[in-house]
């Protein structure tokens, strides 16, 4: 193995330009990937290789990631189309599904659906643009018109043959809320305005809460902070009934905002009649995701599982981390759990701000240790909702969030009311796609393979990680539980995971994770020639080529074609 890795450093540092240009030009060349402005403005034939030797040189397939990675797309710009025209390849895109974002791509993207997008046309440019899951907010619409986006969603997985997008339904929770107002209402620093617990009342110095304990968890001094901290608040006085504030940062109230206390959770359940009712409702139409909302202890994610498990369905539980009361408790509730959101949203109303990109470190750190799928959401392309392009800040949450290693970022109001939803999925798509390019293959977590001790899998994904980083191969694994799928996934290996399951609930779900490449295919009881057929799918379309190798995993906890002891590792020659 060690003559492996040495002979390939040397053919890579013999064929990237030995000769050409300083000693910090040959560092460039060989630590930075090819960017957007040195494909289109470099100088005619000066310090360029040879194109057949950037292609021979290319033996991590984590590496095409840079193919056609363009900040800004054709329709933006035709300019751009045309100077690329003239740019050679560094690796051939095939036609097939390998070409396409979704595979390529690695970290995933969760687009919220909502009147911009709840579509058909729209749904379909969505998946085409990038979407790996759709998200129901259960905060807004009704049964109805979520059940439409849902149809639309398996339609859509009915007949695309290539790929697949999971429905995760997101759960309202506890929210405190304002009641409805005739109109909007200007609200100026330093003046008084009241919250009050009676039903019905919206005047321009007094609005209603829909919470009935609101005064009972407010004190004199506290910061009341509406939507996440657009205007905020400071509690002066309450009565029986009601709470006197002063205005601290003003502004437009509207209808229904969300209320939040700095430092301090509502004592409300976790989970609410509201959301019991669509709870159900995501068991009736077999959703792959709950997201739960204002999780603040693992006791409500094994109330969740036991309904689930009852109710005979397997749905994947995802817990949004959002609240104060949240935290002391992480590691429990994301022991119980199959994986985290990182909702900033509110964690960042409820915490200090300057917490916030710290805990989204600490809790991506914790799913990975702890092999769950980890989430990252809100804000990430906000100024997108009313703007073309996003601000240069928001580049960088997403490129943040990507190096940091979660499995999916996601896209709230930008997909669901917002102006440019297509756009900015392309831009999200783009962005970590030239992100993972400049990220070093094989970076696990040092202690994952704590959490997988006592399964015999867990080596299995461990080499078969390391052969992938070694020598550039795809991994091809056969579930029917998701398992070894996910397990590879959390081990992060430089090629693709290509999953194959005989069940379509299955490849839904494996669409969240990481690198993982879910394909839909019936098992036969014969495994070679299920092997043989695999391969030649991937090849058929493109995803991998005649002669290329592949590692062949057999393993996880449901035995397939194999006894239960018996793990093994191939090697295989497309």
């Amino acid at each position: 193995m060690a003559q492996i890795v040495a002979t390939t450093r040397s053919i890579q540092s013999t064929l990237l330009c030995p000769t050409s240009g300083s000693a910090n030009e040959r560092a460039r060349n060989l630590l930075k990937p090819p960017t957007f402005s040195s494909k289109v403005f470099s100088s005619n034939g000066i310090n360029k290789c040879p194109q057949d030797a950037f292609r021979s040189c290319r033996i991590n397939a984590r590496k095409s990631a840079s193919v056609e990675v363009i900040p800004v797309s054709a329709e933006d710009d035709p300019k751009i189309e045309e100077q690329l025209r003239g740019v050679p390849q560094l690796l051939d895109a095939s036609n097939g599904m390998w070409s396409k974002p979704t595979f390529r791509r690695k970290t995933k993207i969760v687009c919220t659906i909502g009147p911009s997008t709840n579509t058909k046309e729209m749904i379909w440019k969505l998946a085409e643009a990038g979407m790996n899951v759709a998200r129901l907010n259960m905060s807004h619409g009704d049964h109805a018109s979520h059940q439409k986006v849902i149809d639309l969603v398996k339609e859509y997985n009915a007949q695309a043959k290539d790929n697949v997008i999971a429905i995760m339904l997101d759960t309202k929770g506890p929210e405190v809320r304002s009641g409805d107002l005739p109109q909007p209402i200007m609200l100026s620093t330093g003046q008084e305005f009241t919250f009050t617990i009676q039903r019905g009342v919206g005047t321009a110095d007094c609005v209603s809460v829909n919470y009935d304990d609101f005064v009972n968890d407010v004190e004199p001094g506290d910061m009341l902070l509406v939507d996440g901290g657009m205007m905020s608040l400071m509690v002066k006085s309450k009565t029986e009934d009601s709470v006197k504030c002063e205005v601290v940062d003003g502004g437009e109230l509207k209808s229904r905002r969300h209320l939040n206390v700095r430092g301090k959770s509502a004592t409300l359940p976790s989970i609410t009649e509201k959301d019991w009712d669509d709870i159900k409702f995501g068991v009736d139409n077999q959703v792959d995701f709950y997201a739960v909302s204002f999780v603040k202890s693992a006791e409500v994610v094994h109330e969740l599982k036991n309904y689930l498990k009852n109710s005979g369905t397997d749905i994947h539980v995802i817990v949004k981390i959002e609240s104060a009361d949240s935290i002391p408790n992480l590691h429990s509730i994301i022991t119980a759990s199959d994986g985290a959101m990182v909702a900033r949203g509110d964690l960042g109303a409820e915490l200090p701000i300057e917490e916030v990109p710290l805990l989204q470190e600490e809790i991506i750190n914790l799913c990975r240790s702890m092999g769950k799928a980890v989430i990252v959401a809100t804000n990430m392309l906000e100024s997108m909702i009313v703007h073309p392009t996003p601000t240069r800040a928001e580049v960088s949450d997403i490129a943040i969030a990507v190096r940091e290693g979660s499995d999916a970022i996601m896209l709230s109001g930008e997909t669901a009311h917002g102006k440019y939803p297509l756009k900015a999925v392309k831009v999200m798509h783009t962005v970590a796609l030239r992100t993972e390019a400049t990220i070093p293959g094989g970076q696990m977590p040092p202690n994952i393979g704590q959490v997988f001790k006592n399964h015999m899998s867990e080596m299995f994904a461990y080499h078969a990680t390391m052969m992938s980083n070694t020598l550039g191969t795809a991994t091809v694994v056969f579930t029917r539980t998701g398992f070894m799928g996910i397990l590879l996934s959390h081990y992060r290996p430089s090629g693709t995971i290509f999953a194959f399951t005989d069940d379509k609930r299955v490849q839904q779900r494996l669409a969240l994770y990481q690198g993982v490449c879910p394909i839909y295919m019936q098992f036969c009881d014969d495994s070679e020639a299920t092997f043989r057929r695999a391969l030649d799918l991937l090849k058929n379309q493109g995803m991998v080529k005649e002669g290329e190798e592949v590692a062949l995993v057999q393993s996880g906890r449901q035995p397939i074609w194999r006894s239960q002891t018996t793990h093994n590792i191939q090697v295989r020659k497309v």
